[in-house]
């Protein structure tokens, strides 16, 4: 049994809709399908997702919604009328999605606009079921309350039960092909509660785990997985094959192709992912798995994000001071911020934060606590970093990477801010300044696989790189 989910370019109007469907077919152990809610048709376009919370908003706000409401009508009414769907079957959808966006009496701002955004993938998969059905398919469409998907009740960032991959299991056993729609489950209560942005993934990395799946395939826009943002870079190498611990790295440094929490049921229960392209789908995509085959490139990817910044700590003799570390950090703590690296020396020691998280009212706050708690000789925050990440098993069995990396960042002439690498030596951190991120990948890049060229100039402003 595979499980396939297919993301919001794949079901982005009927003609894509058509193709997922001619995939899944191709294929009968394909019979548990997540999908997406439909994204853009083109750069100018808007996701449904962005339409529904647009809706919800104006809803919350007390402001006018028919126009935002027809809006959202109209993607599904395309849809459903080039699927060549019968009007009736196009009613019943609109109808239950009419009962969702005015049922606000009764729930909080944070459950209506989950109920809101839910919708989206919920009609979706609606459709797509219908549809298949139409093709002479036994195809089901199943409510993730009534196949047990139980998740903590927390708005818009859930996380699964342990006992919700019992209930889902039992999907294995249902005949013909389940259309399951991601990004949400239920609470224990019965409230219906979202995973975080870009959480189908996470829907169909959890079922995959929970029905023992022999692969999850994750279907985008594009054939692979690419070692540096191609935008960066033309024609850059694509990864054939790559582990959870390198994807789960290039993920957190700004990969877009799959979200980075995904993969933690899949790693668990040790379920192969690929990659895949709706549009080309005979590629043979990206394979993600436990350990590689072969680690003979030290490198598998490169990438940076930015929105960071850097609180840096001075104190003579910090070294010798019991305590100081977890102090400074139950400072950050009790904030309610969480860190991302702590890179130190012997006197010093820096703390990097997502930048959105650090008000200026808690740096201000901050900074005095670590002087006077503390004790510090110097504190300073330092705004509009970027970090770039070169990632690869082989680095471990690699002499010279660092060398390498920094020689190349010298001779583009950037400046690092910061180095931290950890003892995995899986992966490898640079702090940049945000502007010089795009240079920064780009020199790696040609440090690593070859000279292409570039496609932005050396001079291009960076900001956040993904592939």
């Amino acid at each position: 049994m595979k499980v396939a989910k297919f993301g919001g370019t794949s079901l982005a109007n009927a003609e894509q809709i058509k193709k997922v469907c001619q995939i899944v077919m191709a294929d009968r152990d394909r019979r548990l399908i997540v999908v997406s809610a439909p994204g853009k048709r083109n750069k100018e376009d808007t996701k449904v997702t962005d339409l529904l919370i647009a809706y919800a908003e104006r809803s919350l706000a007390g402001e006018p919604t028919e126009e935002a409401k027809q809006a959202i009508f109209l993607r599904y009414r395309e849809i459903v009328a080039d699927l060549g769907l019968s009007a009736e079957i196009g009613q019943a959808i609109e109808a239950e999605l009419e009962e969702v966006l005015a049922n606000k009496a009764g729930l909080s701002a944070e459950r209506f606009m989950d109920a809101v955004k839910a919708a989206g993938e919920d009609t979706c998969a609606k459709v797509v079921a219908r549809y298949l059905q139409s093709l002479g398919e036994v195809a089901t469409y199943i409510n993730p309350k009534d196949a047990g998907m139980l998740v903590t009740d927390e708005a818009s960032n859930a996380h699964i039960l342990p006992e919700a991959y019992s209930k889902l299991a039992t999907l294995r056993e249902r005949e013909g092909i389940v259309i399951f729609p991601g990004f949400f489950g239920y609470s224990r209560a019965g409230d219906l509660v979202t995973f975080s942005r870009g959480g189908s993934d996470i829907t169909g990395s959890i079922l995959a785990a929970a029905v023992k799946a022999e692969v999850y395939e994750n279907f985008t826009d594009v054939d692979s997985v690419y070692v540096v943002n191609p935008n960066l870079i033309a024609n850059p190498k694509k990864v054939t094959e790559i582990t959870y611990r390198e994807m789960r790295e290039l993920s957190y440094s700004g990969f877009s192709v799959f979200h980075e929490e995904a993969l933690i049921p899949a790693y668990q229960a040790d379920i192969p992912v690929c990659i895949k392209n709706t549009n080309n789908p005979s590629a043979p995509g990206t394979m993600i798995v436990a350990e590689r085959g072969s680690a003979t490139n030290r490198v598998s990817g490169i990438a940076s994000d930015g929105g960071f910044c850097s609180i840096y700590v001075s104190k003579y003799l910090m070294n010798r001071e019991i305590g100081f570390g977890r102090k400074l950090l139950q400072i950050l703590e009790e904030e309610e911020l969480s860190y991302e690296h702590t890179p130190s020396g012997i006197d010093n020691i820096s703390v990097i934060l997502r930048e959105r998280d650090l008000t200026e009212e808690k740096e201000q706050r901050i900074v005095e606590r670590i002087r006077w708690e503390l004790f510090a000789d110097d504190v300073a925050v330092q705004h509009s970093l970027a970090l770039v990440m070169i990632v690869g098993e082989g680095m471990r069995q690699s002499v010279g990477t660092t060398a390498r990396a920094t020689t190349a960042l010298a001779s583009a002439k950037i400046n690092l801010e910061m180095i931290n690498q950890g003892s995995s030596e899986v992966s490898m951190m640079f702090g940049v300044k945000a502007e010089e991120a795009d240079r920064a990948v780009i020199a790696l890049y040609q440090e690593f696989f070859g000279g292409e060229e570039p496609v932005v100039s050396s001079s291009s402003q960076a900001a956040s790189v993904s592939v």
